[in-house]
């Protein structure tokens, strides 16, 4: 395994800065934050652009791996997280097509795997979304295939404000649907797996691991606590939101020996990428790192 982290929290650093403050912290590998570098993004998180894929060329993406990997660093995959079943066509067409351009700079800078969202459309149920799926993804699963690169969704539902409820922004966060997804593409396509999404769908870790380790290529690791008032005060047909609190691993309800003895357990031995969204780490540079430093200490026992 590789230790290492998502670079969307330092949108304003330079890629190689990351990178030598990465690996000067002990950490083994980036995942490299792909948004489009004209922005528009205004969603936590997002919007970052490390590389600019739009127009990159063969020998412009063998610059840039090889910068990394002189610093010691790994590429873990490219990432680029929006909503490809969107409701609005025209919005489809925006995001897809930058999904496909950053498919072709994996493939170029002989990256492995890109991590995404399957999509949804919060006004349409599973099945519905299903449905638009099927019909939407052969052909970037397809540009994935012939770019060398597994196209890798992650599980999370997509769901904490009022303009993703009531059906979230994403699909693919339940066994229902990944047992479709894997049938429909097989080896085609993978997981990104997130611990923390299963924790306030009370989706049983180990047995979701015991299930899906096999199909698991990347990982994130990222915490979440459960506001027991929060909770109270929403109750559950708010599907999470007003009590989920994302949290840095080690400050939420995340089993992380479990994760991990079930990741081992299955065969993993991918890279395990820490994703940073805890608001109390956050306002500063300082603050930031600050975070990414006390989850690697929590995860770094369990990494070898």
């Amino acid at each position: 395994m590789k230790l290492g982290l998502l670079t969307a929290p330092f949108p304003d650093t330079e890629l190689m800065e990351v990178a030598r403050w990465s690996a000067a912290a002990g950490f083994e590998a980036l995942e490299i934050a792909c948004w489009p570098a004209s922005g528009g993004e205004a969603r936590r998180y997002a919007g970052t652009s490390h590389v600019d894929v739009d127009g990159i060329t063969e020998a412009r993406a063998r610059e840039i791996a090889a910068a990394l990997g002189e610093t010691g660093i790994a590429i873990s995959a490219l990432g680029y997280y929006p909503n490809p079943l969107h409701g609005e066509a025209a919005h489809r067409e925006q995001v897809i097509g930058h999904l496909k351009k950053v498919i072709t700079a994996a493939g170029l800078m002989g990256v492995g795997v890109v991590n995404t969202f399957l999509g949804g459309d919060r006004g349409l149920d599973a099945d519905r979304n299903w449905d638009r799926a099927r019909a939407i993804f052969p052909e970037i699963v397809a540009h994935a295939r012939d770019s060398g690169v597994t196209l890798a969704f992650e599980n999370c539902p997509m769901i904490f404000s009022a303009d993703e409820w009531p059906g979230g922004h994403n699909i693919a966060y339940s066994p229902r649907i990944w047992r479709r997804i894997f049938e429909e593409w097989g080896d085609s396509v993978a997981m990104n797996f997130d611990p923390s999404h299963l924790v306030w769908q009370m989706i049983d870790q180990g047995r979701f691991i015991r299930e899906f380790g096999g199909r698991m290529v990347h990982v994130h690791a990222k915490d979440v606590m459960i506001d027991r008032d929060g909770l109270y005060e929403n109750g559950v047909m708010s599907v999470g939101m007003g009590w989920q609190v994302p949290r840095m691993p080690g400050l939420g309800d995340v089993d992380w020996p479990g994760f991990f003895s079930e990741l081992y357990r299955a065969g993993y031995d991918g890279p395990v990428i820490v994703e940073h969204e805890d608001r109390t780490f956050e306002g500063t540079d300082a603050a930031v790192k600050r975070g990414f430093l006390m989850a690697r200490d929590v995860l770094r026992p369990y990494v070898k």
